[in-house]
């Protein structure tokens, strides 16, 4: 594993990929956990499903785009944003049933996809790798693009990270101390579909919203507040991916799926270990 580590690109790829995505994916999941929006990452994962069907059609229907392996990642990208923006905009519009909009852009998501894969003539491998994961999938144009958007993400938590707690745990009080609600919701909805659609070269988009909620269960369980619960389920967050993408090498197979088997054993573990305690 080490010497071919060392011999292939696509792995150190696919492991500088997955580090990254291993760290996102908990430190944004804990705040979505605290404020109780854990399907946001479903209702995100959905869409950016029909932005990369949308991206793969085009690739296909295009002659000059064939080239472009990438399209479809971006194209998913830009249609999570897009999502994530709508989602706001909709719970702004039902104040009072604001859950609606999940359902709602789910329901969307689906429908775009289905329509864009049956113009695509159906699943492919590639689609499958979109949804599942996996290790050969990832490019050196993704490392790239990825490690800006975790720069990113990361600067944008820093700079807000008081605003985002205080608005996760009292977000009337927060209101009323004139912490700009409104924008910073915008901000971190964004960020939530960057690290969604840049999870799912690894992960896979079915499996990107248990790489979010997962860890951060687990960590729930063993942790002594807000910031203890961020690194245990960054620390989870990373054995999961780094041991998944092992596995996945030496069992040939999607990553997405042993990645969110061990995240549950984990969570399993810090479970029992937790009862044990209390004993």
């Amino acid at each position: 594993m080490i010497s071919a580590f060392f011999t292939y690109d696509f792995l150190q790829n696919a492991f500088i990929v997955g580090i990254l995505i291993g760290f996102l994916a908990p430190l944004i999941g804990t705040f979505i956990v605290v404020r109780r929006l854990s399907l946001i990452a479903d209702a995100l994962s959905h869409i950016t499903l029909a932005g990369i069907a949308g991206g793969m059609l085009l690739q296909k229907t295009f002659f000059p785009l064939q080239g472009m392996q990438s399209l479809p990642l971006y194209f998913g990208m830009a249609f999570s944003v897009v999502g994530s923006v709508l989602i706001e905009k909709l719970r702004s519009i039902y104040k009072f049933y604001q859950e609606l909009a999940i359902p709602i852009l789910m329901s969307g998501g689906i429908g775009l996809s289905v329509i864009f894969i049956s113009l695509s003539d159906g699943f492919n491998s590639e689609l499958m790798n979109y949804l599942f994961g996996s290790v050969n999938a990832v490019s050196r144009l993704d490392v790239y693009v990825i490690s800006c958007i975790t720069l990113f993400v990361v600067i944008i938590i820093i700079l807000l990270y008081k605003e985002l707690v205080f608005l996760s745990f009292d977000e009337e009080q927060a209101k009323v101390s004139g912490v700009k609600a409104k924008t910073i919701h915008f901000l971190f909805i964004v960020i939530v579909a960057l690290v969604i659609s840049s999870s799912m070269r690894i992960v896979g988009i079915l499996l990107v919203s248990s790489l979010m909620t997962l860890p951060v269960a687990a960590s729930i369980r063993i942790a002594n507040g807000f910031k203890q619960s961020i690194l245990f389920s960054i620390i989870f967050g990373e054995i999961a991916v780094i041991g998944g993408l092992i596995s996945a090498y030496h069992l040939s197979i999607s990553p997405g799926g042993t990645i969110v088997v061990i995240a549950v054993l984990i969570l399993l573990g810090s479970i029992l270990w937790s009862k044990r305690k209390k004993k």
